[in-house]
């Protein structure tokens, strides 16, 4: 578990990852030459429109550019002159003279600096990825770098391998016996007197690699290994160029022509390879086995394949137990095996390796292993499922009817919505022309100075499917418009989905899956066979026994950001020239010519340009009159209609088709991904199988529920009841002058406000009607829902908008899809749930609570008879509608004939207390701290936000009566609620500045607290409240703010960068202590698999059936001891010593002697004695 105890560094952005300003500056609404053709019409319709604008934004103080004389340009030809220059440096896009500025001059100036840049860095970065030896740059255009010279790099020479087909050992000269290549993406090899590349550098290096090996990958999968070779000798051909392929790269290109089974092809790129420098590993020896395997005569050239294969230090074995195959290509290579070794067997399945961390012995003893619990389905049951998810799934999108459907359609909808059918059909027929039109120019660029690295993936799927997905978008387009970056990242993702769809299908890995899948189905089924293996486990003895046919995995075919948004970018130019409408379609007064449906805006956001693709106001005029009722989303977004597929590597889990990540990161970001490739796959099987535990809860819809829920959003929604109003109930700004300019300051702040409330109620319906839509798709079924984990592995659903996760609204709706007995305590249980929903008897202890619940029994079934006509008792609680949903549920199984039988379908929560400050207090042993977060054994709960609060006013007491004017001020304004987010929050690293705009909110929130005070009165409060937890949690604050790791400037190995020492200051124990609670929720979710019981957790709120809750508490507070007995800070100094530090050095600096001693000094711990845990009733309730 040493993964989620680490606390890595926060994700972080390639800064090569972002979006040229020579791309964005490039974009318009249509071309140059229609510009000349139609230029005053059209600037004049365009200008219209942005003024327009510009008066809405005006009132909502977000600058926009304006635009007096509007020019329109094409968004860019998307022509590389050389695809290094583009990827890695790109080239200066044409200006129109509207726009040229000092800042377009000087972004132009430092694109070509940065061009020089990585010329410069190429041969460094070869050299790097080499062997290490010194390689000769050959490149004729000498870059001088000012004030330092550059030595020449020498190349060694090397014997061209000689073909195996014509009978020669082929020696691999240096390489023969040499150290294994660097493969590609991994940490470099330092060479003295180079300097090493900056994340910058490093980065757009990296992107280059990728875009080749995705193009090339692509050119393997529309079976042109002609095309793939041409662009790879386009590289290998210059000396400078060569220097970015590494061995993965030639290996495509040979994997291309094995399934040709043409060997000459594959001897002249082993030739190349060594050429290059590079050494053949064991898929290049696989691609070769392949194609002599495809060629029955071909004896002697196996054995001397296979002589160098072992030569270089493999084994044959290796081939199957490492490589990754599609098709038919390990029967292949076991075919040419078997001709020189008949009686050769596959290598037997290695014995599968035990977690030995000391939190999980019990877990994983094989002396002690139970039986998976069976899920409440049948074989035939889970097979129908697995069924209709795999169809969804290849469909990548799937289209539901919204909950808005049920209203009654209006003529003017009706007309509405016939005009748009024939408008998309006209689109449709005008995208599609462009899209032909685009891919004829680009396959015309077959020279290496205009090759265009975009075509291929244009000729992916069919040109019907990259219509559909332009239109999509153009469906979905929110009127206040969306960033280019967004919709851009969004086309080309949709585009690489689909092709990772189709390459499973061809691969033949969809039929292998669909086989171990049906077998996986017999341990989870009730009728299943019984097997004592976990889903992780029997996963991989199924694919084990599977033997022969593809891998489930496919080797690794992503593509980076930037060509993401280089292909998506693409799109959007063909999107946004092709659609257009008439411009009097909706006023047959007004000219009738053509107009763009689109245009291109720029917003300054955060002094940062920003470019917006908004729709027409006409096309909004008729999307809305049209009040279309369906709603489309990925596959990937809605719930999943049969159990997942079992995590069992970081990049093996969750869905059946559609691309997962174990670990969530931002766009760009690869560190983390790098890491879990490094960690040994047996550490990260707990988290794999806390994964696993979760995704296999299955779910169903509380219908009842959510019938409630539909018709009060649809009957204009009821904010208080947390139900979005559409923005119809807005409230409506003044009526406007007819000069603008006559509105007072007090007119336009009015105008503000109701634009700026009429902007947050769009989003949050929005919100809703995706989630609700969403849930009433799913309503008759059972659904679960995949998770994945961030860096410090806190859990998530893998679907993003209708979740567990969700609020309030949603979690209501939610039902466990297996039903159990109440047993003899349920119903009790049910009833103090209900109190803990409401918020009315924090303070007392649980027997008060049931006894409460017990005297409203009267108001708890009058809200489940009677939510919206009876006296709505549910409403005036913390969480009305769980409380509603549990009243239904105490209402039922009160009414059954015998309770403890009747079975509930029900989720409890256990909450914990201030669960952040627990593991604080836990691990400084604070006795007093300790007590107040309920570690300790109490007979009422300690709410620690109170005890601030007290602790506060004594503060503001004594500052008052000693004169302080801002402490008179306050006097009656403290109270828990004033102070909760902060104290909650501090725990998290929340800054003075942070904390002090939470109390800022709290005290605008009190009507009667004077505005002239609120900077002061937060300021001074914030600093009481930091002065009280101080005063409370003595050790706690030691760990947090004196603790040496406070003070340490982590650097990354590859980089010259400085971190940003605040933010590491800042960000380390928010991560390391989420780090812990969620080790936490995974060892309570093991052990609770291990007991049998349904868990599911939000973070640090446990999910359990009524009548398991104490057997979840019990394992809870066991897990809580057994994780705080560990030495976690003396294990973390010791690895930060070991990383930072070199014991081993004779002679060591005095900033090396203060950093060590800084990280062996280890915080004291307190008096607490952690077994206390297993008897607080309050820790966890």
């Amino acid at each position: 578990m040493s993964l989620l105890r680490a606390a890595l560094p926060g994700p972080g952005r390639l800064r090569g990852a972002g979006i040229p300003w020579s791309i964005l500056r490039s974009y318009s609404s249509a071309s140059a030459k229609k510009v000349k053709r139609n230029g005053p019409c059209e600037r004049t319709e365009l200008l219209q429109v942005l003024k327009a604008r510009v008066k809405q934004l005006q009132a909502t103080n977000v600058p926009e550019v304006t635009v007096s004389k509007v020019e329109l340009a094409p968004l860019g030809d998307a022509k590389y002159q050389d695809p290094l220059q583009e990827v890695v440096a790109p080239r200066e896009g044409r200006e129109s003279p509207a726009r040229v500025s000092s800042w377009v001059e000087k972004l132009k100036k430092e694109a070509r600096i940065q061009q020089l840049k990585v010329e410069q860095m190429l041969p460094t970065a070869a050299s790097k990825l080499a062997l290490g030896a010194e390689v000769k740059d050959k490149a004729q255009g000498k870059v001088k770098v000012k004030g330092k010279g550059k030595k020449s790099l020498k190349t060694p020479k090397t014997k061209v391998v000689a073909g195996w087909s014509q009978g020669h050992a082929g020696s691999h000269g240096v390489h023969a016996h040499g150290k294994p290549a660097v493969a590609a993406g991994k940490e470099a090899v330092k060479v003295p007197g180079q300097r090493m590349l900056d994340d910058k550098e490093s980065s757009q290096f990296r992107i280059l690699q990728q875009t080749i090996q995705s193009n090339l990958e692509c050119f393997l999968f529309l079976q042109q290994p002609e095309e793939a070779e041409r662009l790879l000798l386009m590289y290998h051909r210059s000396s400078a160029k060569r220097k970015v392929l590494n061995v993965s790269a030639y290996n495509v290109v040979m994997r291309n022509w094995a399934r040709k089974g043409r060997l000459q092809r594959i001897n002249h790129l082993f030739s190349m390879l060594e050429s290059a420098g590079l050494r053949p590993n064991l898929d290049s020896y696989a691609a070769a086995l392949e194609c002599l395997g495809r060629n029955p005569f071909c004896v002697k050239a196996i054995r001397r394949c296979m002589r160098q294969l072992q030569r270089d230090g493999f084994h044959v074995d290796e081939l199957f137990q490492k490589c990754l195959f599609e098709e038919d290509e390990k029967e292949k290579v076991l075919k040419a095996i078997r001709m020189v070794h008949a009686n050769y067997q596959l290598p037997p399945t290695p014995s599968p390796e035990t977690c030995k961390s000391s939190l999980l012995q019990d877990f994983y003893s094989r002396e002690k292993v139970v039986a998976y619990p069976k899920l409440d389905f049948s074989v035939q049951e889970l097979q129908e499922c697995f069924q209709k998810q795999l169809e969804l799934e290849m469909n990548n999108t799937v289209t539901i009817e919204s909950v808005e459907s049920s209203k009654p359609l209006t003529p003017q909808a009706i007309k509405a919505r016939n005009l748009l059918a024939t408008l998309r059909s006209q689109w449709h027929d005008s995208i599609l022309q462009a899209l032909q039109k685009s891919k004829h120019n680009m396959s015309k660029l077959k020279t290496a100075s205009k090759y265009n690295m975009l075509y291929p993936y244009l000729c992916l799927l069919p040109e019907e499917e990259y219509v559909g997905i332009m239109l999509q978008m153009l469906n979905t387009l929110s009127p206040q418009g969306e960033s280019l970056a967004v919709l851009a990242k969004e086309l080309g993702s949709k585009v690489y989905d689909r092709y990772i769809t189709r390459r499973k299908l061809c691969s033949g890995q969809l039929e292998k899956l669909r086989v171990v899948y049906e077998g996986y189905i017999q341990l989870l089924a009730k009728d299943g066979q019984p097997a004592k293996y976990l889903p992780r486990e029997y996963w991989e003895k199924l694919v084990a026994e599977a033997g022969f046919g593809p891998s489930l995995k496919l080797k690794d075919c992503s593509w980076s950001y930037m060509l993401l948004m280089r292909l998506g970018m693409h799109m959007l130019e063909l999107l946004v020239q092709s659609v257009k409408m008439p411009r009097n379609i909706l006023s047959p007064r007004l000219e009738s010519r053509l107009i763009p449906a689109l245009y291109h805006i720029y917003s300054f956001r955060s002094s940062c340009q920003v470019g917006l693709i908004k729709p027409h106001p006409i096309f909004c005029q008729i999307m809305s009159d049209a009040a279309e009722t369906m709603l489309t989303f990925n596959s990937s977004a809605i719930p999943m209609l049969c159990p997942p597929v079992p995590w069992t590597s970081p990049s093996f889990g969750a869905f059946f088709l559609s691309d997962t990540n174990l670990m969530r990161f931002v766009d760009g970001a690869i560190q983390h991904q790098l890491l879990l490739e490094q960690c040994p796959l047996v550490n990260l099987h707990p988290v794999l199988d806390a994964l696993n535990q979760l995704g296999n809860c299955a779910w169903k819809i509380n219908q009842p529920v959510l019938d409630i829920i539909i018709s009060i959003f649809n009957d204009k929604g009821n904010e208080k009841l947390d139900i979005p109003p559409p923005v119809s109930e807005a409230p409506k700004p003044p009526a406007a002058p007819s000069n603008p300019s006559a509105l007072d300051k007090a007119q336009k702040h009015e105008l503000l406000l109701c634009k700026k409330k009429a902007a947050e109620m769009h989003s949050l319906r929005m919100d809703a009607l995706y989630k609700l839509s969403i849930a009433n798709y799913v309503r008759d079924r059972v659904f679960w829902f995949p998770h994945n984990m961030d860096f410090r592995g806190r859990t998530y659903p893998c679907p993003p908008y209708f979740n567990h996760l969700g609020n309030d609204v949603i979690r209501a709706i939610l039902l466990f899809a297996e039903g159990r007995p109440l047993g003899p305590k349920g119903l009790d249980w049910l009833k103090i749930h209900l109190i803990n929903l409401t918020g009315l008897k924090k303070k007392n202890p649980l027997q008060e609570r049931l006894e409460y619940a017990n005297e409203i029994m009267e108001e708890i079934l009058d809200s489940a008879d009677h939510p919206l006509t009876g006296r709505k008792w549910w409403m005036n609680t913390d969480e009305p509608w769980q409380a509603l949903a549990c009243c239904m549920e105490i209402a039922k199984a009160s009414r059954s004939p015998d309770p403890a039988a009747y079975i509930s379908h029900f989720p409890i929560h256990q909450d914990g207390s201030c669960n952040g400050l627990q593991h604080y207090a836990a691990l400084g042993r604070d006795l007093i701290g300790a007590i107040s977060v309920n570690l300790m054994p109490c007979d009422v709960p300690q709410d620690v936000y109170s005890a601030v609060a007290q602790q506060v006013e004594e503060f503001r007491r004594k500052d008052a009566e000693n004169g302080v004017k801002i402490a008179q001020v306050l006097q009656g304004f403290i109270s828990r609620k004033v102070v909760k987010q902060t104290v909650m929050t501090v725990v998290y690293g929340v800054t003075r500045y942070g904390g002090r705009l939470q109390m800022e909110k709290r005290l605008k929130e009190i009507d009667d607290f004077p505005e002239e005070y609120l900077w002061e009165a937060s300021h001074y409060l914030v600093k009481q409240v930091f002065n009280s937890i101080k005063e409370m949690f003595s050790a706690t604050r030691d760990i947090q703010l004196n603790c040496s790791m406070q003070n340490l400037s982590v650097k990354s190995t590859y980089s010259n960068q400085k971190p940003d020492t605040v933010k590491q200051k800042n960000a380390f124990p928010p991560n390391f202590i989420h780090s812990l609670d969620s080790t936490h929720m995974m060892l309570t979710a093991l052990h609770c698999l291990r007991q049998g019981l349904t868990f599911v957790s939000v973070h640090d709120c446990y999910w359990t059936h009524a009548v398991t809750v104490d057997v979840m508490n019990q394992v809870c507070r066991q897990q809580f001891v057994a994780l705080h007995s560990e030495k976690i800070l003396q294990d973390l100094s010791a690895f930060m010593l070991e990383k930072y530090c070199s014991p081993d050095r004779e002679t060591t600096a005095p900033w090396q002697k203060k950093l060590m001693e800084q990280l062996s000094n280890v915080p004291k711990t307190g008096e607490f004695n952690l077994e206390n845990v297993m008897d607080s009733t309050y820790f966890f309730s």
